[in-house]
């Protein structure tokens, strides 16, 4: 049996043979130690073949230009057969329009992305800012608490209720389909098998389906199942693809904010010049919360498939091949982004991050994302809150979201 990374130390990893390194290993995420793997493929074999690995074969693309060229290249590099590494099985395989490629999946993206075009994220504005307000004065003074389940999850999941007007005092079973949605079922986990994935997933689509039947016959309004509901492109969705468009939405509007908002207080706090640099000039917020999407880079990765045999990076890729594009190392290419691996909130070109993909798929939601951070730390600011860590940060076990379950902080009276 091969050695597996896990037996390495993240600080000996070149004695591995590049042929067993594997970077899907959900421990070394959960650990924070992947870094220094990314960095060998980067430096040594940036498109690279790993033969052997829990999810099968596939090809991993670690630097920023090589991801760029994958993820605006639809029609080589399709998203049809799923966007994680995980083969997800055939009996639990659900359809949404980040899986599809034209003209179904433009007339779909079309149908949900008004929630998010400038003019309602500016009607949205200033409800976010009320409901930021209202849970910074909430939260306590010098007892420590965890910022993940107070803020992060709580100011992302009332958004998502909002824009799926979903009944409200039910708002946090969205976080918890979010996290079943993107569980590895493993046993000894929660989430142990497919079946019992898709047996709380049913559960969220009946739920839907209830809105779904009150939605259809009232009148449209501006709320996605409403959208989507009295949209020619996706009213007549079999339940399964109603349910994979449901996922997408709901983690699409989950992870990125929720993470990034948790990453963003864990680096302010491990970087304090650059908190004082954003506390005497307030005016650098909109460039932080672009430098903490990209160092967090809530979405590890995303994966295609080879529609036809394609040459990326002198490598040759075959019809069929999974090729994982690694927008956590792309983020790090120091060949790109000047000085990749340091935390700097008026850095340059600031916004040339892999966040938040490119090409046809690019996130629908990312300028809800950037606003919702924005809020908040300019009310962190206004507010003069000094939130300290006083632990380490707890990071959930995937290669998908690169997400926390716990953050200790305290506030100062």
């Amino acid at each position: 049996m091969k050695p597996r990374l896990a037996d390495y130390r993240a600080d000996d990893l070149r004695g591995i043979p590049l042929c067993n390194l594997d970077v899907s290993e959900a421990q070394r995420f959960q650990d924070d130690s992947i870094w220094g793997c990314f960095e060998r493929l980067r430096r040594e074999d940036p498109v690279h073949y790993c033969q052997d690995s829990p999810y099968g074969p596939y090809w991993s693309v670690t630097k920023y230009r090589d991801i760029v060229e994958v993820d605006t290249n639809h029609k080589t590099f399709s998203s049809q057969q799923g966007v994680t590494i995980v083969d997800v099985p055939d009996k639990h395989w659900t359809q949404s329009f980040i899986k599809m490629g034209p003209p179904k999946h433009r007339e779909q993206r079309d149908t949900v992305s008004p929630i998010v075009a400038p003019e309602n994220l500016a009607k949205l504005e200033s409800l976010i800012r009320r409901r930021v307000t209202t849970i910074l004065n909430d939260l306590p003074r010098n007892d420590a608490f965890n910022w993940v389940d107070r803020v992060s999850i709580e100011l992302t999941t009332q958004m998502l209720a909002t824009l799926f007007d979903f009944p409200f005092e039910d708002r946090r079973l969205l976080t918890y389909w979010s996290d079943v949605a993107v569980a590895i079922p493993k046993a000894g986990q929660p989430i142990d098998s497919w079946d019992k994935r898709s047996a709380i997933l049913s559960e969220c689509l009946a739920y839907f389906a209830r809105l779904w039947n009150e939605r259809i016959n009232a009148e449209p309004h501006l709320d996605l199942i409403s959208m989507m509901a009295h949209s020619p492109a996706t009213r007549h969705m079999e339940p399964s693809e109603f349910l994979g468009n449901l996922i997408l939405l709901i983690v699409g509007g989950n992870d990125t904010t929720r993470n990034s908002i948790t990453g963003g207080l864990l680096f302010m706090n491990r970087h304090p010049s650059e908190l004082r640099k954003l506390r005497d000039n307030p005016k650098l917020v909109s460039s932080a919360v672009s430098e903490i999407i990209r160092y967090q880079t809530p979405i590890s990765h995303m994966r295609r498939n080879a529609a036809a045999d394609v040459v990326l990076g002198g490598k040759q890729i075959r019809k069929g091949d999974k090729v994982v594009m690694w927008y956590i190392s792309g983020n790090r290419d120091e060949e790109v982004i000047d000085n990749a691996n340091s935390f700097v909130i008026d850095r340059k070109h600031v916004r040339q991050h892999l966040s938040f993909g490119f090409g046809i798929h690019r996130c629908v939601g990312r300028h809800l994302a950037e606003l919702q951070l924005k809020i908040l730390w300019e009310e962190i600011l206004k507010s003069r809150l000094e939130i300290k860590l006083v632990g380490e940060p707890e990071r959930i076990a995937s290669n998908f979201v690169r997400g926390y379950s716990a953050l200790p902080v305290q506030i100062a009276a």
